[in-house]
């Protein structure tokens, strides 16, 4: 197995006034995966996205980007591998057009002007915004908001994406939308993308693996099956079954339905419904 990209231990980190925000920690981030820190408010899902990208440093425990202590590294060293998206892209989008907004990173970095439009264009190419370059900031939708700040990063190299909430203030078809973009720019160029997410329905149909954080600490990783299937830990932590979910499972454990399995998605439980009356066949 390849080495992780990213690999945290993290003891504990504790707020100025004393309060414990996360502790007993152990998360590794592999080449290409598409993973997701599920978590209600207040959890710690932010507060851990920045750790791991090197924005908060007094922690107890280390991070290791691509084997290489982030407490040692310089800011340029990190943010040339790795960066975090804030969940309101109104705080982290601040030039006059989207075109100077993408290429602040690429210039603060030394690259000159070709290199530096150059950058830009893959980059607005690769969230679907290359039509865009001069419009003014503040005429873009929420979402497009998000694809720009998504594109900042790619601009200046980041290989690794860490999104805080991608989807929050997003209506449905928006959430659904940003999902299938982020799921394009994973297996289309190869980026590794870690993002925190309260969508528990959004879930399933996209990432590959789940970890979930409650009051610090990561309680329970694996794929969203795995994760899923253990709906009693779920509610310990607060968090609900995709609705999918739990309707099958009310039906299977409260009217006794003859289900096999969990399903996660509209076509695993049709399927799980053909099936259990005796029509698995059906196509």
């Amino acid at each position: 197995m390849t080495r992780p990209r990213l690999s945290a231990r993290i003891n504990s980190y504790r707020y100025p006034d004393g309060t414990v925000a996360l502790s007993d920690i152990s998360l590794d981030l592999r080449q290409g995966e598409f993973c997701g820190i599920l978590g209600s408010n207040g959890s710690g899902k932010t507060t851990l996205l920045k750790i791991l990208d090197g924005i908060v440093r007094e922690f107890s425990g280390s991070v290791l980007l691509d084997g290489a202590d982030i407490g040692r590294l310089s800011p340029r060293e990190i943010y040339g591998k790795v960066g975090l998206v804030f969940q309101n892209p109104d705080d982290q989008l601040f030039a006059h057009s989207v075109f100077e907004d993408v290429a602040f990173g690429p210039r603060n970095m030394g690259f000159g002007e070709a290199e530096v439009a150059r950058r830009v264009g893959q980059a607005l190419e690769a969230v679907e915004m290359a039509d865009l370059a001069a419009k003014d900031i503040h005429n873009l939708s929420y979402g497009q908001k998000k694809r720009i700040c998504i594109a900042g990063l790619l601009a200046m190299g980041h290989e690794i994406l860490l999104l805080d909430e991608p989807t929050a203030g997003l209506d449905p078809m928006g959430e659904y939308r940003m999902m299938e973009f982020l799921t394009h720019l994973n297996r289309e160029t190869g980026v590794t993308i870690l993002m925190a997410t309260h969508s528990v329905d959004l879930v399933p149909v996209f990432l590959s693996r789940l970890h979930i954080l409650s009051r610090g600490r990561l309680v329970r990783s694996g794929t969203p099956e795995e994760v899923f299937n253990a709906a009693g830990d779920l509610e310990s932590v607060k968090l609900r079954l995709p609705y999918i979910a739990e309707l099958i499972h009310r039906l299977k454990t409260g009217d006794d339905l003859p289900f096999k399995r969990l399903p996660l998605t509209v076509g695993e439980a049709r399927r799980e419904i053909l099936e259990a009356f005796g029509r698995g066949d059906k196509p």
